[in-house]
């Protein structure tokens, strides 16, 4: 690396809360965040936000009169990044936004269709409301930041590339630090029935519905989560929350629209570049991507296991919050971040390993989306404080 990469600042809202100490709580507990969703066609498990954090979220879109027209999916990103670069020194032109999503301002979109298709009047903002684009851009405008700023879309693994496009930009010279992440809001019927036509979506009703990283689970169970998270990213070390050590991606070729290979290549290319990049061979601990899929979890636990000669601690988090498409990477980050931070490993219900008593100092994290695209980020305390 050409020079060492930090994360100074860090802001998320999900299912797990919208503040670091209940966020950190609800990790500590074996609690996990599903609600019942009601449609007049299904009904089925989501991972709502909090009811204090869509107050929040409901009183940032009162805050400007511009704001209330925008989707659930801008708005929980511009608190986010709030968050993350609260009490943090910026200069709005040497400061890059990208903070994408896998679907974007997915109710707005879909209630502005709606409304076309039962021949109502649109409303002139239903384009410019509904771009991938918005993300981003009114993060920008929220906290007056001039530099580039990029929303993009590369399914589950967009917040993780995200961050593999920051690091291209601080290393070039032409940004001093960039907001980094993922958004999304795909709690609607359609986004639901799209993962139920792929026989993903969990049916179960046990205490733990979404059996991520239970590799004899019996059928699939995907839990859709909104959420979104943003991490601040730069060469400066001054408070620094982690260095990154190691960055690696890798595409591969796939057989079907929707899966990797059974042993995830993938996932071992961007481990392996990863890990040589940070000059390691071996990790304290993995937060996998995990989306609680038979075939997706276990071809990246195999792929893990042909990385490392002894396999780390392994961990997930969407057991708890759900899968937040293209935040998720980012969520994992923080989940990362927080182990880093107590020193504590943060326990899977269902995959028990042998218990260590020593510190959580380095952490490895992937994210994968559909074609095949894997990204695993190497995160260690920082070794300039």
């Amino acid at each position: 690396m050409k020079h060492p990469i930090y994360i100074n600042g860090f802001g998320s809202i999900s299912a797990l809360g919208h503040d670091q100490e209940t966020i950190l709580e609800n990790y500590q507990n074996d609690s996990t965040h599903f609600s019942k969703l009601e449609w007049e066609n299904t009904s089925v498990l989501g991972a709502s936000l909090f009811v204090s954090s869509s107050e929040k979220i409901e009183k940032l879109s009162q805050e400007n009169t511009r704001y209330k027209d925008l989707d659930k999916s801008v708005l929980m990103a511009m608190h986010s990044a709030r968050k993350a670069i609260a009490g943090l020194k910026f200069q709005p032109r040497s400061t890059g936004i990208n903070i994408g999503s896998s679907r974007g301002a997915t109710a707005l979109f879909e209630n502005h269709y709606k409304d076309f298709l039962e021949g109502k009047k649109l409303s002139p903002l239903t384009s410019p409301t509904t771009t991938l684009g918005n993300i981003s851009s009114w993060v920008a405008q929220d906290l007056g930041v001039d530099g580039p700023n990029i929303s993009h879309s590369i399914t589950c693994s967009t917040a993780l590339h995200a961050m593999l496009n920051a690091k291209a930009w601080l290393e070039a010279g032409m940004c001093d630090m960039f907001l980094v992440g993922g958004s999304e809001a795909p709690l609607t019927e359609f986004t639901v029935a799209q993962m139920q036509a792929l026989k993903l979506y969990s049916k179960l009703e046990t205490e733990f519905p979404c059996e991520s990283l239970k590799l004899d689970k019996l059928e699939n169970s995907l839990i859709l989560g909104e959420g979104s998270a943003t991490a601040v990213m730069s060469k400066n070390p001054e408070n620094a929350l982690a260095q990154i050590t190691g960055f690696g991606y890798a595409t591969e070729q796939i057989t079907h629209n929707i899966s990797i290979s059974s042993d995830a290549k993938c996932f071992q290319k961007s481990m392996k570049m990863a890990l040589e990049e940070a000059g390691k061979t071996d990790v304290d601990a993995v937060v996998l991507h995990a989306p609680g899929t038979k075939k997706g979890d276990q071809a990246e636990v195999s792929a893990i296991q042909k990385t490392f000669q002894e396999v780390p601690l392994l961990t997930t988090n969407k057991w708890k919050l759900g899968h937040t498409f293209g935040a998720s990477g980012m969520l994992n980050i923080e989940m990362a971040l927080l182990m880093l931070n107590t020193g504590e490993f943060f326990e899977n219900p269902f995959y028990k390993q042998p218990k260590s008593s020593k510190p959580i100092q380095s952490v490895l994290v992937n994210a994968v989306g559909f074609g095949g695209n894997a990204v695993s980020i190497l995160l260690e305390k920082p070794k300039i404080l």
